[in-house]
């Protein structure tokens, strides 16, 4: 019966032209690489190498099995790889609960770096934090992005493990070559005609801030449009529409938009990595690490 050995045996002595240099490189003695030969030779019944004083050679047959085996050992070496790499990470498929918006700026990155390290299929599925928290408990994702207001914290507990990848302070996003762009800092007394483009979630954070603060104020906001669309945010705004709540990280430089700041207070808005207390796959632990390497990133950009 023929094995992989035999195989790697026959493959070794063509590349090398050597019994010796195959024993070598396959870390073998000659005997038993002369063995592996002479089985497979048998079992063929036919001469696979032909040995001369300068050197040993395939035979025609010997070449012509041999091109025929190694496509077939290359796929069995990457199937081993993947299955260790799978073994090595805890799991198969990773699956990831995520908001669209940085998470777009973050997920990428991360997933193309991990997998870079294990042949783990991560997959990303979009939903808002409190519907990534409950996936999470229900054990529908192994990990997930949120976001949410440290100073009122919408996701704490035993129950849950959060690494924070980003802190940052809420700005205005407001048009560049709009009239609010002209002001160092923006008072939302004097805001109550504005327009915004709000969170199709009502209890997302930024949507949160905003009602506190025009509620203290004494007025109701007024709603341009709900959208989580990056894309559609930016563009409305950079058109002059109407403002938004979000971060420096989130910016899309493409757009003619700049942040300001407020007289108010409008907190900070903190995204976390989260998990599940106690053991989790290999892979969970990789990816949490690459997170906090691209959110690093991400600040420096943005800052620069």
């Amino acid at each position: 019966m023929m094995n992989l050995q035999q195989f790697r045996v026959l493959l070794a002595i063509r590349d090398e032209g050597s019994l010796n240099r195959a024993a070598e490189v396959l870390e073998h003695g000659v005997p038993t690489v002369t063995h592996h030969l002479r089985t497979l030779e048998s079992h063929l019944r036919v001469k696979l190498v032909d040995r001369a004083r300068n050197g040993t050679r395939l035979t025609p047959l010997g070449e012509s099995f041999a091109e025929e085996i190694e496509p077939v050992l290359a796929r069995i070496d990457r199937a081993e790889q993947l299955v260790t790499a799978q073994r090595d990470a805890g799991v198969v498929s990773l699956r990831v609960g995520s908001f669209s918006s940085i998470g777009s700026r973050l997920l990428p990155a991360a997933i193309a770096e991990l997998q870079q390290r294990t042949s783990v299929r991560v997959e990303v599925v979009e939903a808002e934090p409190s519907e990534v928290v409950r996936m999470l408990h229900s054990g529908e994702v192994h990990a997930g992005l949120i976001y949410d207001i440290p100073e009122l914290p919408e996701f704490a507990g035993p129950e849950l493990r959060l690494r924070t990848l980003l802190d940052e302070p809420y700005r205005v996003m407001v048009a560049g070559n709009g009239e609010l762009a002209g002001h160092e800092i923006l008072d939302f007394a004097t805001m109550g005609d504005v327009d915004w483009v709000l969170s199709r979630n009502e209890s997302e954070a930024s949507v949160r801030v905003l009602r506190r603060i025009s509620r203290g104020l004494g007025y109701e906001l007024r709603e341009l449009m709900r959208s989580d669309d990056l894309y559609m945010i930016h563009g409305l705004v950079a058109e002059g529409l109407g403002c938004a709540l979000t971060t420096e990280v989130a910016v899309d430089t493409d757009f003619d938009v700049v942040l300001r700041p407020a007289k108010q207070d409008l907190g900070q808005r903190r995204v976390s990595f989260v998990t599940r207390p106690g053991p989790n796959p290999a892979a969970v632990g990789w990816l949490g690490e690459i997170l906090s390497a691209v959110a690093t990133r991400l600040e420096a950009a943005s800052a620069g």
